[in-house]
């Protein structure tokens, strides 16, 4: 799971709103990410930073303008019946009341689908492997 949260740049292939992702940067275990969010109608190029402490954790954060704070975290557990146990938390705000009032609780939902998204596609990689190693 570590792994999968970890590739950045094939989120255009699962996750909803996501665009495009390129890895613009990376030293030891912190990667400088832009990916680009929206619609076909309202798109947006962010850019993030994501500190990678493998196996237990990633932190992504933004200094992006848009946002007055951006936070995400994925914590992974080995779970005692085998795989892995996910917690993800976000924290975001954006700098403009604005946009905070018609984005932000929408945007709060797509975290939501963005969670489905990522245990979706685990289950398509993932679900091969586990069924041959039984």
């Amino acid at each position: 799971m570590f792994d999968l949260v970890a590739d950045v740049e094939r989120y255009p292939e699962f996750l909803p709103w996501v665009i495009a992702a390129r890895i613009r940067r990376r030293q030891d275990q912190t990667l400088w990410v832009d990916m680009t969010i929206g619609t076909s109608l309202l798109r947006k190029r962010v850019s993030t930073v994501a500190v990678l402490e493998r196996p237990q954790r990633i932190h992504i954060f933004s200094h992006d303008p848009i946002f007055e704070c951006f936070e995400q975290n994925w914590n992974f557990e080995p779970a005692a019946e085998g795989g892995t146990t996910l917690a993800y938390q976000v924290d975001f705000s954006f700098r403009s009341p604005v946009l905070q009032t018609l984005i932000g609780a929408a945007l709060a939902d797509r975290f939501t689908a963005i969670a489905d998204a990522f245990q979706h596609r685990a289950w398509q990689l993932y679900r091969h492997s586990s069924a041959n190693a039984s």
